[in-house]
């Protein structure tokens, strides 16, 4: 599947030098530390979306936070593989497409164009692999089947054979999350995990491979028609393109339990690795007006709406980029109003500054605030500083506003060299 177009990058080797090694906070150690460069190749792999409705703020917070990971690592000279899937066939889009009366192909193509024209009109950098579930079918049946060789999943005897990976098969099951046994039963019984399916070793074991059901889509496998669960679709999307252990895998703070608990176990087990990703990185949720952003509550704010209303996408990257990405956020009026005024402040600055020096310091600045797990307001801050000390503005952008157009396009996606 193909994903978006890149966006055009403006030449940053200058300062590449300069560029610190990016740390991140790793969810299964609990720290932040720096971001392991195996051969200047990073291995980068975030959860796409589930195509059953439009790309709301939410999602793009989690998208943007990869994206600047991404940025730092190229602007400091790493060669980085970004891998993403599609889960385009799963329950809540034969949900939402029975509620809607379209099919789900349908539905699900629909949603995935606007998610690609959304992700180009914020100048996301496209994944290199960009991977639907339907068409990573038989690499899922490939590692079922080697998870059931090794013994680490398992067959009910049921009308609907479906086949369960174990908790049990790999020594270090939570050691990603870091959730207790209750908390995980919590989690797991909330997002997505069949608990109570009868015949099951553990209610926490996953499934890995549903068996054919009438109405349903199915393949064809060794061991029965069916199709694949959600978290090894992942694993083995990852795993066949970065290799069994690569440097980070991310996704929204949601995903820690059960779905990147369950992708780890499931490569670790299938490959004999000890940890499939060296940083497993969490964005936080977004709320609008203090209130989770949610489905059911009717109250997401979607990135197509915003652009159709004409609000620039370098003033929606910079109202969600005004908190840091671990943190749980709110979104409102007046946080885009202010990171409108924020954008005008600063694109009027680049067409009065004089100051090369001060303005390379300041490039330097902003590279070394999101080095240390991307911290926005700090890096915000470094850029509003140098603003607000630049005369007043000419025609156009001068050489010393250069610098530092080219740097805030570099590392955080915010043109400032347009109108």
């Amino acid at each position: 599947m193909h994903s978006w177009s890149q966006p055009e990058l403006p030449d940053f080797s200058a300062i590449s030098a300069h560029v610190p090694q990016l740390k991140l906070y790793d969810s299964a150690d609990e720290c932040i530390k720096p971001v392991d460069i195996s051969g200047n190749r990073v291995g980068v792999y975030v959860c796409g979306i589930t195509p059953y409705d439009s790309t709301h703020l939410g999602h793009a917070a989690t998208y943007l936070t990869f994206d600047l990971a991404i940025r730092q690592l190229r602007a400091a000279g790493h060669e980085v593989e970004y891998v993403q899937n599609i889960t385009d066939v799963d329950d809540p889009l034969f949900e939402r497409a029975e509620r809607d009366g379209v099919d789900w192909r349908e539905l699900g193509t629909s949603q995935i164009d606007l998610f690609r024209s959304d992700m180009e009109a914020l100048s996301v950098i496209p994944p290199q692999h960009y991977v639907g579930a339907m068409e990573s079918v038989d690499e899922v049946v490939e590692m079922v089947q080697e998870l059931l060789d090794a013994g680490a999943a398992y067959m009910l005897d049921d009308e609907y054979p479906d086949i369960y990976a174990s908790i049990h098969a790999t020594k270090q099951f939570g050691y990603e999350s870091n959730y207790d046994r209750p908390t995980m039963e919590e989690l797991f019984a909330e997002r997505g995990g069949d608990p109570q399916r009868e015949g099951k070793r553990d209610p926490l074991d996953a499934l890995i491979w549903r068996a054919a059901r009438k109405g349903e889509p199915s393949w064809n496998a060794p061991f029965g028609p069916g199709r694949p669960g959600w978290h090894v679709e992942c694993s083995a999307i990852a795993t066949n393109r970065l290799g069994a252990s690569f440097a980070i895998q991310g996704g929204g703070s949601d995903l820690k339990f059960p779905h990147h608990e369950f992708s780890a176990a499931h490569a670790e087990a299938a490959h004999g690795v000890d940890r499939m990703a060296r940083h497993y990185v969490h964005a936080g949720m977004i709320a609008l007006d203090g209130v989770k952003m949610s489905k059911s509550l009717g109250n997401l704010v979607f990135v197509s709406k915003l652009t159709q209303a004409g609000h620039d996408p370098s003033a929606i990257r910079l109202g969600v980029f005004a908190g840091h990405y671990r943190s749980d956020r709110d979104w409102s009026q007046e946080v885009l109003t202010h990171a409108e005024r924020r954008l005008a402040l600063w694109r009027s600055a680049v067409r009065g500054a004089d100051d090369e020096r001060a303005a390379l310091a300041a490039a330097e600045a902003l590279a070394t605030a999101l080095s240390e797990d991307l911290d926005t307001p700090s890096a915000l801050e470094v850029v509003d500083e140098w603003a607000r000390k630049q005369s007043e503005p000419g025609e156009g952008v001068t050489r010393a506003g250069a610098i530092i157009a080219d740097a805030c396009d570099a590392l955080l996606g915010v043109k400032l060299k347009q109108q």
